[in-house]
């Protein structure tokens, strides 16, 4: 009962002292909440639609945990091993709860996973997420392609995403930002603060014409023998002189 008290207290939302807290000294298994202020009718009401949502023990970030039976043998354990599936967050109060196997708890919440364990954690998530999104729609991604999207999101030290916002974080080339979105807003930036651009990837080279160095088409080169080229012959005027 002791511990029903200090959640009521601590609950944020409730906004309860624990003076207004109390046991009951006539049924040991009950408690009182009482009401102080004006409008304590539609206090009570609310408290009646709060009090059951308050987290006694456990961690409030996780909204249920079920338990799932594998029915086949994979990387998360053989047919018939219990797993515990849970909806919410919280990866890392997770990982330090007693009977939970750290090593063996995983997230599909990149962010989260970037907090708790850090970048490359983060990137191989990024990687793992889309295969396995991929593969439950019955596609297939070459591996090499998928790294290289997880590689270009978190090369930075941190988790960023293809969109407007993350790519203008990714890169410093004007023409290449300005490939992407937001075309106009990229130019004017770059003409009020004389922004300057090496046009050494492969957007800026292929905007300004130039081949793009060690990259693509530019990569490879022809070697050959010159030809022999003899003497000139003489024209037809000349000849005539």
């Amino acid at each position: 009962m002791e511990d029903i008290r200090n959640a009521i207290v601590q609950a944020k939302k409730l906004k309860i002292k624990i003076h207004n807290v109390l046991e009951d000294p006539l049924h040991k298994n009950r408690i009182k909440v009482h009401v102080d202020g004006e409008n304590k009718y539609y206090q009570l009401k609310a408290l009646k639609r709060a009090l059951p949502g308050v987290v006694v023990k456990g961690i409030p970030t996780v909204a249920r945990a079920i338990i799932n039976i594998l029915d086949r043998t994979s990387e998360r354990g053989r047919a018939g091993d219990n797993e515990l599936l849970v909806e919410g967050y919280g990866l890392q109060k997770v990982m330090t709860t007693e009977g939970i196997v750290g090593e063996e708890t995983t997230s599909n919440h990149v962010m989260e996973v970037q907090t708790v364990l850090g970048i490359e954690a983060a990137r191989r998530k990024i990687i793992d997420e889309i295969q396995y999104t991929m593969s439950s729609h019955g596609m297939s991604i070459d591996p090499r392609h998928v790294m290289l999207l997880g590689d270009v999101m978190s090369y930075k030290g941190e988790v960023l995403g293809i969109t407007r916002f993350g790519v203008a974080k990714m890169k410093d080339s004007v023409l290449m930002l300005a490939s992407f979105e937001k075309t106009t807003d990229h130019l004017f930036d770059a003409a009020a603060y004389s922004k300057s651009d090496s046009i050494a990837g492969v957007s800026e080279s292929i905007i300004m014409g130039n081949p793009a160095n060690n990259c693509g088409t530019s990569l490879p080169a022809l070697h050959f023998t010159a030809p022999t080229i003899g003497p000139p012959r003489k024209l037809m005027f000349e000849s005539w002189l």
